[in-house]
Parts: structure tokens; sequence; C-alpha cells
């Protein structure tokens, strides 16, 4: 059993799913039907893909400045 990272985004009346570590993408009517299909699009991958690495990715956040239109 392994851990991955699921990065949510809301897309018009979507949500996508997407896994850094495999790159694989799904979406959902809601967020656990994403990460539902992320899971499903993810297990496939890896059955065709087996990961090596062990290595995660980190994840943090930055600001930018705003410009003025």
């Amino acid at each position: 059993m392994r851990t991955f990272t699921a990065i949510i985004q809301k897309e018009e009346d979507m949500y996508v799913a997407k896994c850094p570590e495999t790159g694989t993408v799904s979406q959902g009517r809601t967020i656990e039907e994403a990460v539902a299909n992320l899971k499903e699009a993810t297990e496939l991958y890896l059955e065709e893909f087996p990961l090596k690495v062990e290595a995660r990715p980190v994840m943090t956040t930055f600001e930018v400045t705003e410009v003025a239109a």
C-alpha cells in the first residue's frame, strides 16, 4: 500500500484531481468522486508503469504581487 497526493481544482461544474507523483488526472462532480476516479486511474497506470522511486514531492505555497490592470 502506498500513499499518493491529490491536488484538486474546481473547474466550472466539475472537480479535477491530479496526482503529481504519477501525472494521472481524473475528474468528478464531487471532490469524493474526483478522488475515487483518480485512485482508479492511478491504479491502472501503475499496472502498466510501476514506480521505482519512493520520493514524495514537497508541497508549499508562495505569494506573487498582483499587477493592476
